[in-house]
């Protein structure tokens, strides 16, 4: 049964309208009642990191703004209006029609409506995306796999070696995307791949999906969300795909993911350990330039912590906190609602990071809650809470440090923060030392 949540971690399927945004030049097309856009709009990008609205986001979204007259009488008409009239102004090279809760409740076949659209050579597609049927993780997945479902189409591949398409952190709902996606273009295309980053600025925008077909393999960093879509492209096109379940942060993992897709890749062994040495040597000759800093206020820095996060970010961050910077977990809350099937083993994957989590992770979207249960776990001692803005009050209370780390984060212009790769982990590292002083 359906519960209310305290302090929620994300909005509605229909936020979805961001992945649609966050591709170069696409459009949403909102088949919704008046408020649905905007109330997405607040959380996910304002209290995202004030992230912007990207191209034709913000007040500039198509929408039908259903009333009682379309829920009576249906509101397929209004929405060929809409898409008619959203083709006139907007200069988009795809369109994506969303469907809010009135639409889905009413039964208005909004995916017929656009393939009549796409039959005229309209660049368009459409997805149902009611609140009611999922979170904003599950309202990614169906942006994505109608894309490739109904505009990628059924085609016949035409594989090129080194090409690959990378699926992971969710754009807009991770307020780091814009910056982590294009860390790991770079890491990836530095060590001899051709990369399909799929979202922002480094990407070639619906080109890039169109070409999602002839990739030699998919890679997918992540947990659970986008798993649908690898094994969908696995399925439609016999594509193979590579599951590396957490981001990489910092040397340590940044090298070993450099090195997993290098051997999926048939890349030149000595080639991409020459590209590593070269990091891991600025990398460690930042890292050791803490020594001093270290010795004169050890007594100060907080060696134990605690993660709110996603799995994906909690992950990637965990490993690093522990295996490379020697800090202790207390406990970890994920945030983003896992499939049950896939609890067991991302639980396994943080045991195995570090033992002291044995019993301390805990799948919890709700913040009253999970503020609850940390509460109880606090000491006298000082500690690091990695999370969201909720968190920060809480740090505040508790006189414990705060990073931030997890969506929504309102009082942080995230811009080009990334936590991904070696910058990613000299940035978490510089942020931790100098929150001391703050």
């Amino acid at each position: 049964m359906a519960s209310l949540i305290e302090q929620p971690r994300f909005a509605c399927a229909l936020s979805a309208q961001h992945t649609v945004l966050a591709i170069p030049k696409a459009h949403p097309i909102l088949h919704s009642g008046p408020g649905c856009s905007e109330n997405a709009f607040k959380f996910t990008v304002i209290s995202g990191g004030h992230q912007g609205g990207g191209y034709s986001g913000g007040p500039h979204i198509s929408c039908t703004n259903s009333t009682q007259k379309e829920i009576v009488f249906g509101g397929e008409q209004k929405l060929r209006n809409e898409i008619e009239n959203a083709q006139k102004i907007i200069d988009a090279d795809l369109f994506v029609v969303l469907t809010g809760c009135t639409a889905d409740i009413v039964g208005d076949d909004t995916v017929n409506v656009a393939k009549d659209y796409a039959a005229e050579g309209y660049p368009i597609v459409s997805t149902e995306t009611a609140g009611f049927k999922g979170n904003a993780y599950y309202g990614h997945t169906q942006v994505v796999n109608s894309i490739i479902d109904q505009y990628v189409g059924d085609v016949q591949p035409e594989v090129r070696p080194n090409l690959v398409n990378v699926f992971t952190v969710v754009p807009f709902q991770n307020p780091f995307w814009k910056a982590d996606l294009q860390e790991l273009k770079s890491l990836l295309t530095e060590i001899g791949l051709e990369v399909n980053i799929l979202y922002g600025s480094t990407s070639a925008g619906v080109s890039e999906w169109k070409d999602i077909p002839n990739a030699a393999f998919n890679l997918l960093i992540s947990p659970w969300v986008g798993k649908e879509t690898v094994e969908l492209l696995e399925k439609k096109y016999k594509t193979p795909y590579l599951h590396i379940p957490y981001i990489p942060v910092g040397a340590k993992e940044t090298s070993k993911f450099l090195r997993s897709v290098a051997e999926v890749a048939k890349l030149d062994k000595d080639k991409v350990e020459e590209i590593i040495k070269a990091h891991e040597r600025t990398y460690y000759d930042y890292f050791t330039s803490l020594i001093e800093y270290l010795e004169e206020y050890r007594e100060d820095l907080p060696y134990q912590y605690y993660l709110v996060a996603d799995s994906n970010y909690a992950l990637g961050v965990n490993s690093f906190l522990y295996s490379e910077f020697g800090m202790l977990p207390k406990a970890v809350y994920i945030t983003d609602v896992p499939p049950q099937k896939y609890e067991k083993e991302i639980r396994t994957i943080f045991e195995n990071q570090s033992e002291e989590l044995k019993d301390h992770v805990i799948f919890q979207p709700d913040g009253g809650l999970i503020q609850e249960d940390l509460r109880k776990r606090n000491t006298d001692e000082k500690e690091i809470i990695f999370g969201s803005t909720w968190e920060k009050y809480l740090a505040e209370e508790l006189g414990d440090e705060y990073i931030e780390l997890s969506i929504p984060l309102s009082q942080l212009v995230a811009l080009n923060t990334s936590y991904v790769g070696y910058r990613g982990g000299i940035e978490l590292l510089k942020l931790i030392c100098n929150d001391i002083f703050e």
